[in-house]
């Protein structure tokens, strides 16, 4: 009779196996994911150049070694933190941009999001940021642009191009117009990036209302 070698697997040794290496990378994901939260954090506290690699180990509560293998430097772990911040950007507007019956007021949720969006506080932080280290880093910037305002100003062109073939839009160029309209939405922004004080919901929804009815204004059609 043959007999398996004693050194062979037993047969659910494989499974045990995969359960295991998913267990590792699952924490070793949680573990990557809570560094980057506190970064986050202490980045927009303190500034990128006050924030340390040994602060953040310190807030951790692990040894910097720890902090070295998951992020070979403050620039690698800044990068990460710009990436997921970006991410929840895109993922939190492209949700909420959810096309309805009504044009006018699919265009109006949209802006009201955004613009509040915009002006929240931790945005606004790490808008400062990105665009200071964006000088001495310029893959930062483009970290950024590519999760956030090229994500957010592609989805917003396809659902302009859907509604010219559905005749409520005139429009040649939808991913022109879609920046046009964006552009129309970050006023309030800008106002706070310069130091304004920050408007309140009723001047921001007055804000989104207006590039809504400009931008309709301007491509809208009698059958939307």
């Amino acid at each position: 009779m043959d007999q398996r070698p004693e050194c062979a697997p037993s047969l659910d040794s494989a499974p045990r196996q995969a359960i295991a290496r998913r267990t590792r990378e699952a924490k070793r994901n949680d573990k990557r994911d809570a560094i980057i939260a506190i970064a986050r954090r202490m980045f927009l506290e303190r500034g990128y150049a006050a924030t340390s690699m040994s602060a953040i180990a310190a807030e951790l509560g692990g040894s910097k070694g720890t902090l070295w293998a998951h992020f070979a430097s403050k620039d690698a772990l800044f990068a990460a933190v710009v990436t997921a911040a970006a991410e929840d950007f895109r993922s939190h507007l492209i949700a909420l941009f959810q096309p309805c019956g009504d044009l006018e007021a699919t265009l109006l949720s949209f802006a009201r999001a955004f613009t509040r969006t915009l002006v929240a506080p931790s945005v606004l932080g790490l808008h400062r940021i990105v665009v200071s280290e964006s000088i001495r880093h310029p893959e930062i910037g483009a970290i950024f642009y590519e999760n956030a305002p090229f994500a957010t100003q592609t989805t917003l062109a396809r659902f302009l191009e859907q509604q010219v073939k559905a005749g409520r839009l005139e429009i040649d160029d939808p991913w022109a117009a879609g920046r046009a309209f964006l552009r129309l939405c970050i006023g309030p922004q800008q106002q706070a990036l310069w130091g304004r004080p920050v408007l309140q919901s009723t001047e921001l929804d007055r804000e989104a209302g207006f590039a809504v009815e400009t931008f309709l204004k301007a491509f809208g059609t009698a059958s939307r």
